[in-house]
Parts: structure tokens; sequence; C-alpha cells
């Protein structure tokens, strides 16, 4: 089975073609004030346009409302919109009927009681990502470069596709893998020298190291 490569939080054209020519499967594009990756629309325009299909548009918001989501569509015209606030289940249902796109949220963990939510989700998502919960300081949600204890998936019973995020870089993707068994691995930070600036060369060291794991995937 193939592992579906993300990489989160381009914000310039030399990043975003580097990963593009590396084989990145999605790119995601953060709109989200806070986050020192968040774009504006006049940007993401001109970014998604230079997608050219090379790979699936991600657009990832933090409970966003109806306008600010046709904003972006409009702008970046998404192929999956990643929804990383306390979006419930409802909301999901609404922003799929409304958008008639595909929706993956993603969701804080740090123990496996954070699981609890799953059927809530099950029903109504397309993808889950399970990101590391932010510390209790942070003022905007997201691992932030946390990794959260991997065995808490282990043996994960989840019909639904999932990807696993929060502090995987190309030295522990590997073992994300191992333990987890994911339909893709997600990074932002992890291929960053400063907080939103991306790394080129990161960015290709992570996805050779995530392609290196694919054949954990059929053992």
């Amino acid at each position: 089975m193939s592992l579906i490569v993300k990489i989160c939080g381009l914000s310039t054209r030399e990043t975003l073609d580097v990963a593009l020519d590396s084989g990145a499967d999605m790119v995601g594009f953060v709109f989200f004030p806070p986050s020192p990756r968040h774009l504006s629309l006049e940007v993401a325009r001109d970014l998604g346009q230079a997608v050219k299909r090379r790979a699936a548009k991600v657009a990832l918001t933090v409970d966003a409302d109806d306008a600010t989501l046709a904003g972006i569509v409009e702008a970046l015209q998404p192929d999956l919109l990643q929804l990383h606030g306390k979006e419930t289940a409802a909301r999901l249902c609404e922003v799929r009927q409304k958008f008639a796109l595909p929706v993956m949220k993603a969701l804080a963990i740090e123990t496996s009681a954070d699981l609890a939510v799953l059927p809530d989700y099950a029903g109504v998502a397309d993808r889950i990502l399970f990101d590391a919960r932010a510390p209790k300081e942070a003022t905007r949600p997201g691992g932030l470069g946390a990794v959260f204890d991997w065995h808490v998936l282990e043996n994960l019973d989840l019909k639904l596709p999932f990807m696993v995020s929060g502090g995987l870089h190309a030295g522990n993707v590997a073992e994300a893998v191992r333990l987890t068994r994911p339909g893709g691995v997600d990074v932002s930070s992890g291929v960053e020298r400063t907080p939103g600036r991306k790394d080129p060369e990161m960015i290709r060291g992570f996805i050779r190291a995530a392609r290196a794991t694919e054949e954990l995937m059929v053992r």
C-alpha cells in the first residue's frame, strides 16, 4: 500500500516546487492568522495555481465560519478541507454539504482516552489526522512540533483512512509508520529551520525517508 506524504504549511513558490518535484502526494496551506504559516488569499491563489494537479491541495482552517471557508475555497480551489479546531461532527456535515469537498478532521492525541471521540467523527469525516495535543499555554492548536505516544494508535481498528502528524521528521517517520501503520504522514515544523520557513533539503529528506518506509506497510 502506498503511503500518502503531506507537506503542510507551504508558503513560497520555491518550497512548493521542491515538495512537488520530490513527490509529495498532498500539499497543505494554512489559513489561520495566529500561525507563522498563515497565507493571504492572494498568495494562496498563486500557489494553488502553481500546483497544476501534481498533488492534492489541502486547506487547513481552525473553526472557520462559512464566509471564511468560501473565500479560501474560491482562492485555492482545494481538493480537501482540513479542520483543525474544535469542530463538531455536526459542523463537519455542514461543511461537507455546503462546499461539496471531502473533509479531514484533526484530532489532538495524548492518551488512549482521546480516541473516545472517534465514533462521533467516523461517519462524517473522510479522513482523520492524529496530531499531538498542544500544550496548555499554546495560542494555537496542533502539536507545535511535539510527538505524541504512537503506541496509542497501535493496532487501531479504524475503517476510515487516517494520517499521523505531530513532531515528525526524517529521523523518526519510520518508527511512526512501524507503530501506527497509517495511510499517510503529515509534516510541517519537521521540515523547517525556523517557524514558518521551510527548508528545501529537509523537505527532500523527509519525503525520501517516508518513501523508504513503504515496505513496512505490506508486512
